[in-house]
């Protein structure tokens, strides 16, 4: 194996999920998360093993640093303003519930659902089958017309994200977990579905970018549904002990950490922020959030975006003045220059082009907010790990994330410990190894 290829396979499995990491993780990751591994690391780094202690993630999204802090017998908070991803994040704390009773209310719940389907003249299988044919479609039609999304929800999807039929048989199934399964137990067995979803029954594919692949005309439903609810009856036997190990996640905006969290109750902050790119983040989540109703409508989704960290140029609105924190930074402001500088001189005239300078300094200064607003809620002393990418997305200028968000944390009092190279990538457009880091920090516990 050539050293470069060496490289290639160790950077690739960096950032995937080790096979003793699997349980509870793997119940609904993103696609982008980053590794339990890495937060185990940095768990050790920054000295924490009590339930006394409290970790904090600030950009939580399905829950990684959450859940390995739990594991360790470490209490956490969450933040994320994502509200499937906050669901995904409180499902995968609940180890309360009775594993064994999950999976006797998925049976019965799956049971029911064959039934219906068969009745309407559509097959099911409640056991995955040892090989998948390509297509699943039934020669016999339906005996009723399919339900689907009303028009303003398929509005929010990307075209062809599910096939009518597999639609059907999915909403079917979420309306018996609805019916016959006690609240408390709800949550699990729809988080399943989620997952099921994305990896099963639609037609998305990502890589990184969430995208449609070949309609599949039929797909079954129940069976991964359910072999999924079987991984977490199983998971939950394991981590049973743990389950009193307080964790909690908050639906709530990380540039307003302080209106959540209670003064100088943080002992240390690990997280992922979203990286200034033109990944929306919310269409990774997309189809989920709008089958289990987290999302309705357009202005739902403007809500939601209105929440996040100005990271992309989908989530920009006119009264956005996030970048006024940063506009007294010089390389902030010089990087944003250069990006509208080749704009113009590409000839470059979409609306979201235009919007690619603003955007960088609506992320940095949001992140300056971010920063700001911790202060009243660390201890002295505590330590910081954010896990960050540089980027090259807005026509190829490059953004080295890392320095940036050290240097703005540094201007408001916080000391940078160091900034530890996670692995590189290889840029798309410029074939550049970009690196993605762990900026360190420390909060002294003086506000500046």
């Amino acid at each position: 194996m050539s050293a470069l290829t060496a490289i290639k396979v160790r950077n690739g499995d960096l950032n995937k999920l080790q096979a003793a990491d699997d349980p509870v993780h793997a119940w609904y990751r993103f696609v982008l998360s980053f590794p339990p591994h890495l937060v185990r690391e940095y768990l050790e780094k920054f000295a924490l093993s009590k339930p006394t202690q409290t970790v904090l993630d600030p950009f939580c999204g399905t829950g990684t640093t959450l859940v390995e802090a739990k594991k360790s017998g470490i209490a956490s908070v969450g933040l994320e303003a994502n509200r499937l991803a906050h669901f995904a994040s409180g499902v995968k704390l609940n180890w309360q519930i009775s594993g064994r009773k999950l999976l006797v209310l998925a049976q019965e719940i799956a049971e029911q659902t064959a039934t219906d389907l068969s009745t309407e003249g559509i097959a099911d299988s409640l056991e995955l089958p040892l090989f998948s044919p390509p297509n699943l479609l039934r020669k016999k039609k339906p005996a009723i017309a399919l339900r689907g999304l009303t028009p303003e929800r398929l509005k929010l999807l990307l075209a062809n994200s599910i096939s009518p039929l597999p639609l059907h048989k999915t909403l079917v199934l979420r309306d018996q977990i609805e019916r016959i399964a006690p609240r408390e137990y709800q949550s699990h067995l729809l988080l399943a579905l989620a997952s099921a979803i994305v990896n099963d029954i639609s037609n998305l594919h990502f890589g990184p970018e969430v995208g449609v692949g070949k309609p599949k005309a039929d797909a079954e439903v129940i069976a991964p549904w359910l072999a999924r609810v079987a991984k977490m009856s199983a998971d939950l036997q394991t981590v049973k002990k743990l389950a009193e190990t307080p964790a909690v996640a908050h639906l709530a905006d990380a540039r307003c950490a302080a209106d959540m969290i209670a003064p100088r109750s943080i002992h240390a902050v690990f997280t992922s922020p979203p990286y200034p790119n033109e990944k929306d983040y919310t269409r990774t989540t997309r189809l989920e959030s709008v089958l289990l109703g987290f999302l309705n409508d357009k202005a739902e989704l403007r809500a939601l975006k209105s929440g996040l960290l100005r990271s992309n140029t989908r989530n920009v609105y006119k009264h956005d003045d996030d970048d006024a924190w940063v506009a007294d930074h010089g390389e902030v402001q010089r990087i944003a220059a250069a990006i509208e500088a080749r704009r113009l001189e590409l000839g470059k005239t979409s609306g979201f082009e235009r919007m690619y300078h603003r955007v960088t300094k609506l992320y940095f200064g949001g992140m300056a907010r971010h920063f700001d607003q911790l202060k009243t809620i660390l201890k002295p002393g505590a330590l910081l790990g954010y896990v960050v990418g540089d980027q090259a997305s807005y026509l190829r200028v490059m953004i080295r994330t890392g320095q940036l968000l050290a240097d703005i944390a540094a201007l408001q009092g916080y000391e940078v410990v160091g900034i530890d190279l996670f692995r590189t990538r290889l840029a798309t457009a410029t074939k550049e190894q970009l690196r993605e880091e762990v900026v360190v920090l420390r909060w002294p516990g003086k506000k500046k």
